[in-house]
Order: C-alpha cells, then structure tokens, then sequence
C-alpha cells in the first residue's frame, strides 16, 4: 500500500513564509509522498519560490513536484526548478524518478503539460505560425509524459501534471476556456503507456476532484480550491 498526499495550486505570494509548514508537520505519520502539481508561486518571483522551498525542505517525506503557468510568468523557472532542488524537493519538467517506499517502487512523471482542448473542440497545427506554435508544445509535451510513462518500471506509476488531460475534471469551469486548460493528448499519452495507476494535475481551480482518462486511468484534479484542505490523502493497494 502506498498512501500520497497531493495538492496543487498552493500559490505562494510576497509574504508566505511557514503559511503551509503547519499544515505539514504531522504529515509523515498520515502519507508516504507529496505530490505538488504546479502554481507552486503567484507570480514566479524568486522570492515566493524561495519561501516556499524553505518550507518544503522541512518535510519529512519525499516531495515530487511540477511547475505551473504561474511560475513561467518571470521567465525564472530554470530558477525555481534549482531552488526546489537544492532544498531536497525533486522538481520535475519532463522527467521521470523511482523511489523505493515501504520496499516498493513508486516511479513518477512529471511535467507542466499545456493546453489544447479536447475532441471536437482542439487546436491544431494549422494556420498562423503562432497557432502551429501552441499547439506543437503541447503534442511535444505529451510526447515527453508517453515517453516517460513507457520507460518506467515500478510498482506504482504516476503522472503529474499542471494541465489536465481529461474534461471530465473540468466541469464547472467555463467551456470557452477548456483550451487553455488542457489537452486530450495527455490522456493519449498515459493510456498508451502500461498500467499507470494515477494522474494528478491542478490548474481548474472551478473544475471537480475525479475523473478517468479513457482508458479507465483515475484522475485527480487537486488543485487547492477544489480539494479545499491544505492537501488530500489518496491511498493505492
């Protein structure tokens, strides 16, 4: 068994110091992993990613996390990666890591995804040089997740994400912005990789907490104002 605590969107601001550390101090004794999936900042300033992985770095578990749009907004991001790194937390953006937990291997994917929409309403690439340009990034992005994916061995996979891959955990958002808050390319992308056994994104803060790709993946939109707690527990047999 394998317990996760995720959360997404935590969106730290100027003055965040220790306003999630609290929250965190018991977690070890309730979850063997916290996943983060991206808006980690407010607005991407080193200052907000420095607080933040202060407080991270004083979380006696292992935490895995992505990037959001948010933390690209000051082109800092090489920079808030490292950051998070050196205070221990293992920020990914295209890449893959296993853990061994309770003589298991949890292997992870991570990236910020994009958007792109979904069937019957999706973009492609077609037209203005800018329109090609959007919608590449986020085929290369579901590219990197099935790569990712498909080259891990565990006893657990995992995909984190900052954009969604499904609609289903978009409900309650306005449908003229599902575009701009994901893809269906990175549903494609984890049910043409093997036995992935969860995904996890952020980003509709409107939307709701469950869903499945079509492929029959469970799918958890945990962003902070849909899950309503500082995170949330999932458990995995």
């Amino acid at each position: 068994m394998i317990r996760v605590a995720a959360v997404g969107d935590v969106h730290y601001d100027h003055h965040p110091r220790e306003s999630i550390r609290p929250h965190f101090e018991a977690l070890s004794q309730r979850a063997d992993l916290l996943l983060i999936a991206g808006d980690l900042t407010q607005s991407g300033s080193l200052a907000e990613a420095k607080a933040l992985a202060s407080d991270l770095s004083k979380i006696p578990i292992p935490v895995v996390a992505v990037l959001g749009n948010h933390d690209f907004h000051q082109n800092n991001e090489r920079e808030i990666i490292q950051l998070l790194r050196d205070s221990g937390v293992s920020a990914l953006e295209g890449e893959s890591i296993t853990l061994t937990i309770n003589q298991k291997r949890i292997g992870i994917t991570g990236l910020k995804g994009f958007g792109g929409g979904f069937f019957g309403a999706c973009i492609t690439e077609f037209g203005e040089p800018e329109m090609k340009a959007f919608a590449h990034h986020c085929r290369v992005q579901a590219e990197k997740l099935r790569k990712g994916l498909s080259q891990l061995e565990a006893d657990y996979k995992f995909a984190l994400l900052h954009f969604s891959p499904v609609e289903g955990t978009l409900f309650g958002e306005r449908k003229e912005i599902y575009p701009f808050l994901g893809s269906y390319l990175l549903a494609e992308a984890v049910d043409s990789a093997s036995e992935v056994t969860a995904v996890f994104h952020g980003h509709a803060h409107m939307g709701v907490e469950k869903a499945t790709t079509p492929g029959g993946v469970p799918v958890r939109n945990v962003a902070q104002p849909v899950i309503r707690h500082a995170y949330k527990i999932y458990t995995f047999s």
